[in-house]
């Protein structure tokens, strides 16, 4: 929700992760070779941020504004908790969440979210609500123990803390087959709108919209991984997305609730 994408979710910004797969066809080898954990100094969140780096700067080609070369830096980062997962043996972070709850909401003065849409219609949820956003894995590890492994700390997070609403960004690029084009974002988008649209005292509006009259959204094409895993999981789309120039992707903004997790999800993240 991350970027739910950056949703990264950057689930708040484009993301290239594996799609979260049934649960059990994810206890493989690979998954239990990895250990999670959220950061707790300075060195932790830098190592996040150069994966981040790497993946959407160095691998999908957006254009970061940074403090610190090699690294992906903006000014939710300080505010947010972020979450890591290390390949064991390296020790190496292979894949990030960052999360930013409401209490951090309100002294950064809103989510990034809150940039690319208008949230008014979310206001009443706000107080329970956070923002997933960022998230991203490395190539060599895009399998699903990964997801999953982020997904089962970041239930046990928002149970924890008594919050029941995710929401983010989820990103379709704007490069599909070497071209420049923003058709398969408006296909996708047309796709989820007749299946998962949220209800509409929930819809939201794109401050810089993609324009969807202007392309074609008729092809046949699936959603990113990361989308298709946020939708198996409950996950509604508020409305239209957002152009993002920066990272030349379209936005869709989605919203999760834990109410809404399917029971074989529940059973494997909750325990119940």
């Amino acid at each position: 929700m991350t970027n739910l994408n950056r949703i990264e979710v950057r689930d708040s910004s484009p993301s290239a992760v594996a799609g979260i797969a049934n649960p059990a066809t994810t206890q493989n080898s690979a998954a239990r070779n990895i250990e999670v954990s959220w950061a707790r100094h300075l060195d932790d969140v830098r190592a996040a941020q150069r994966l981040r780096y790497d993946v959407f700067a160095t691998e999908m080609g957006a254009r970061l504004s940074t403090t610190l070369p090699g690294h992906d830096i903006d000014l939710f980062d300080n505010f947010c908790e972020h979450l890591l997962v290390r390949d064991q043996a390296t020790q190496h972070v292979i894949g990030t969440y960052r999360v930013l709850t409401p209490v951090q909401a309100k002294r950064v003065g809103s989510t990034y979210s809150d940039t690319e849409f208008d949230l008014t219609r979310l206001r009443t949820l706000r107080d329970r609500m956070v923002e997933l956003g960022r998230s991203c894995v490395h190539p060599d590890h895009r399998h699903g123990g990964v997801i999953m492994a982020l997904w089962s700390a970041l239930a046990e997070f928002m149970v924890r803390n008594q919050l029941d609403t995710m929401i983010g960004c989820a990103s379709v690029p704007m490069l599909h087959n070497g071209i420049v084009s923003g058709d398969v974002a408006a296909s996708i988008w047309r796709q989820v709108q007749q299946t998962h649209l949220a209800p509409i005292e929930y819809h939201v509006r794109p401050r810089l919209p993609l324009p969807i009259d202007k392309l074609d959204s008729t092809l046949n094409v699936e959603p990113p991984a990361l989308i298709k895993g946020y939708l198996r999981l409950g996950a509604k789309v508020l409305g239209a997305p957002a152009w993002d120039p920066d990272f030349n992707s379209a936005d869709l903004p989605m919203l999760m609730r834990i109410a809404d997790l399917p029971a074989r999800y529940r059973k494997h993240f909750l325990g119940a």
